[in-house]
């Protein structure tokens, strides 16, 4: 049901007016998604024209990493080093009304195309037009989810855009597994598409799915590449994930690809043990994807099947798990597949969508790359036309464990070129020193445990074995947001963060193999924010490092338990907890990285620390940057206390060359989506969302107005006491 500026919106607005009607933003020149310059090929490769002396009054963010490249770039210079700390904010959109509760972990990146933005918002998954320049609603959108239930709640990643010319549509998958398909200039359903409302994707799975329970959902945003509209999921251990291809006007199904083949199928002989195939579930492509409208290809990264840290009931490398595929994306036929890992026993899905852009080849020849961030901080980059490495990626032996009934690959994939962009493994010398109190009980903690390189396998937990301690932890290294590229100059860059978690398997009551959850390390962020899905969770965001829970005995003296990763609440592993890394892909070279975020006030502050100074160390946490013309732009994902008292965080912009940073503007809570920019009437906006216990909102930042300027409309910023010029540090 399409609800047009009724009096609760109104409220919610950003705007913060009753006004009864509006007026229509006009609208500019329409562009079909597949009418794009090819990936790569420069500046217009974003979807936005190139900022050389003065930028276009007006572009656009196609879509939910800026193009299908997934390039999260935009050659605009407005801001910049310059004046990057003289960015004030413009408006701000409080999504709390959007829903049942409010959404403390809101992670969309909004759309920006032909001057209206689109986002998903709150925890119940609306969807927003508003005015680019005012936060002003243009229309909302609320889903009956007549009685469903879904896997993924909150507002999800974002949405899709998609226009032939004439017809101009925004679509989006609801909490319940629904695709939905939108009129973009009023926000009512397409009554042209699937049953006039929806297309409901629990059906036509190729497999029973019921109907009603919360057994699958979707964060991502759909990928739509010439007239076709991709989905994919995120199921539990109930049902299989399998990846679906309709037609963008009518919904009808296209295609589907079985991500566990069918006997008879490519693939289905890498499950060694007869049965195995038949029965597995999860192995869903929940990331979100990029596509190459040129080559007519998608490129979808598979999660793993059942029980993440035990493969017991699935031998072999079992294609497609934790595998990147290249399908047709009229037909869903597999061009090619790259297997990131072997047989995962870690929890490493392919995380997000691979980036696309144009190297320089030997002899002038132009190499059509894709870069695929992994959870386990490797960069495998490839030729997206074949799917074979650009630089050699042997296959290295590595340990095999002994636990009953368990399968080991005895190989996995090792990049040569980049090296890693996020810490690897666990060794003594990896423990924090600050002091020798310290170190020696940090050394003590850790003899507790196995510890090895990557892909060190979860070890049998004994009372002399308390499993094996690794880094980085299942939500990686890299997570859903991914990277950014600047294609111009083939560089790359992603924040990941690095903290640890102990891998550990037992023998069940059943005899059965089971894993030994040991837990996931805290104390290298203090995010104070929501979980996973938008609930409100005041010990900071699940998995994600947050502060140790008041009342933890973890001091120099007290005993040592089982999972205590932790000394004075301070996570054992050396800093940095979270940085961002610029890697060259012309040479396949590392040109900087640096820590990313202040460190946390209860390392600053800490007792065992008086007189000690301790280096920035960043903080833990999934964040996604964004590159402009000169800088690399991202918000901190945990909070701290400045030098005016104020607990909050910061968006931070660095030189994109050098890594130095050259300014950071005041955010109220940490960046829980990943930072967008547009031109809208001349000034340059960035807009990101921010989220916690608090609630939840779309920050807006730009430039101060030139003197004797007049708002747009005579308004002006929302007053507040975060209006105005962010402070500099």
């Amino acid at each position: 049901m399409t609800k047009e500026l009724d009096r609760r919106h109104l409220l919610a607005s950003a705007s913060g007016v009753a006004l009864l009607g509006f007026t229509k933003l006009s609208l500019g020149t329409a562009f079909a998604q597949g009418s794009a310059p090819r990936p790569g090929a420069g500046p217009a490769a974003s979807g936005v024209a190139p900022a050389s002396g003065s930028a276009p009054a007006d572009t656009n963010w196609y879509s939910y990493a800026a193009d299908l490249s997934a390039t999260r770039y935009a050659p605009l210079d407005q801001i910049n080093a310059t004046n990057f700390n003289s960015l004030e904010v413009a408006w701000r959109f409080k999504t709390d009304s959007f829903g049942s509760r409010p959404d403390a972990y809101f992670n969309a990146t909004p759309l920006v195309v032909n001057r209206k933005l689109y986002s998903t918002v709150g925890f119940d998954r609306y969807v927003v037009c508003l005015d680019p320049g005012t936060g002003q609603i243009l229309w909302t959108y609320r889903h009956d989810e007549k009685g469903r239930l879904g896997a993924r709640a909150g507002s999800g990643f974002g949405l899709a855009h998609w226009t032939d010319g004439t017809e101009e549509r925004i679509l989006f998958v609801t909490r319940s597994y629904q695709l939905i398909s939108l009129d973009a200039k009023t926000g009512r359903p397409d009554p042209n598409f699937g049953d006039g409302t929806e297309v409901d994707l629990r059906k036509e799975w190729d497999a029973e799915i019921d109907p009603v329970k919360p057994i699958v959902g979707l964060h991502a945003a759909p990928t739509i590449v010439r007239n076709t509209v991709v989905v994919g999921n995120a199921s539990t251990s109930t049902n299989i994930g399998h990846l679906r291809g309709y037609d963008v006007k009518t919904g009808k199904r296209k295609w589907i690809f079985h991500t566990v083949p069918k006997k008879g199928e490519f693939g289905y002989d890498t499950w060694i043990v007869p049965g195995q195939a038949e029965k597995a579930t999860n192995t869903g492509v929940w990331a979100p994807m990029s596509a190459d409208p040129e080559l007519g290809l998608v490129y979808a990264g598979v999660e793993l099947p059942q029980t993440d840290y035990v493969g017991t009931t699935r031998h072999g490398d079992g294609l497609f798990s934790e595998t990147l595929v290249a399908l047709d994306c009229e037909t869903g036929e597999r061009k090619w597949h790259y297997q990131l890992e072997h047989h995962g026993i870690w929890d490493r899905d392919v995380p997000c969508a691979a980036i696309l852009l144009d190297l320089p080849g030997p002899r002038g020849r132009v190499i059509k790359a894709l870069a695929q961030p992994s959870k386990q901080g490797f960069l495998f980059v490839l030729d997206r036309t074949t799917g074979k490495p650009v630089w050699p990626i042997p296959e290295k032996k590595v340990e095999i464990g002994n636990a009953p009934g368990e399968w080991y690959s005895p190989t996995q994939p090792f990049p040569s070129k980049p090296p890693p962009f996020t810490h690897q493994g666990f060794k003594p010398e990896d423990v924090i020193d600050w002091t020798p109190e310290i170190k020696a009980r940090a050394l003590e903690i850790i003899s507790h445990y196995k510890l090895g390189p990557i892909y060190t396998p979860p070890s049998m937990v004994s009372d002399t074995n308390w499993g094996t301690l690794a880094v980085p932890e299942s939500q990686g290294g890299a997570n859903w947001p991914g990277g950014s590229v600047d294609p111009v100059n083939s560089l790359f860059y992603i924040y990941s963060k690095a903290n640890t978690q102990v891998f550990g398997v037992q023998v069940g009551a059943s005899g059965q193999l089971t894993s030994a959850f040991g837990g996931v390390g805290r104390g290298n962020n203090d995010n104070m924010g929501g979980a996973f899905g938008g609930a409100a969770n005041p010990g900071g965001r699940a998995g994600n490092g947050g502060p140790v829970p008041p009342g933890t005995k973890d001091g120099l003296n007290d005993p040592i338990t089982k999972g205590m990763l932790t000394i004075g609440g301070m996570s054992l592993l050396k800093p940095p907890w979270g940085r961002i890394t610029a890697l060259d892909l012309k040479t396949g070279t590392k040109m900087w990285e640096v820590a990313h975020g202040e460190t946390p006030d209860f390392v600053t502050n800490n007792p065992l620390l008086k007189g000690v100074k301790v280096p920035r160390t960043g903080q833990s946490g999934i964040l996604g940057v964004m590159t402009t013309k000169s800088l690399v732009i991202c918000g901190d994902s945990g909070l701290f206390t400045d030098e005016k008292g104020r607990k909050a965080a910061r968006l931070r912009a660095y030189d994109k060359m050098t890594g130095t940073e050259v300014g950071a503007v005041f955010m109220d809570q940490a960046q829980t989506g990943s930072p967008m920019t547009y031109m809208f009437g001349g000034r340059q906006y960035i807009v990101v969302a921010s989220g916690g216990l608090n609630g939840a909102e779309l920050i807006a930042y730009r430039l101060p107005a030139p003197a004797g300027s007049v708002p747009p409309e005579g308004r002006g910023p929302r007053p507040g006491p975060s209006t105005g010029a962010a402070p500099d540090l």
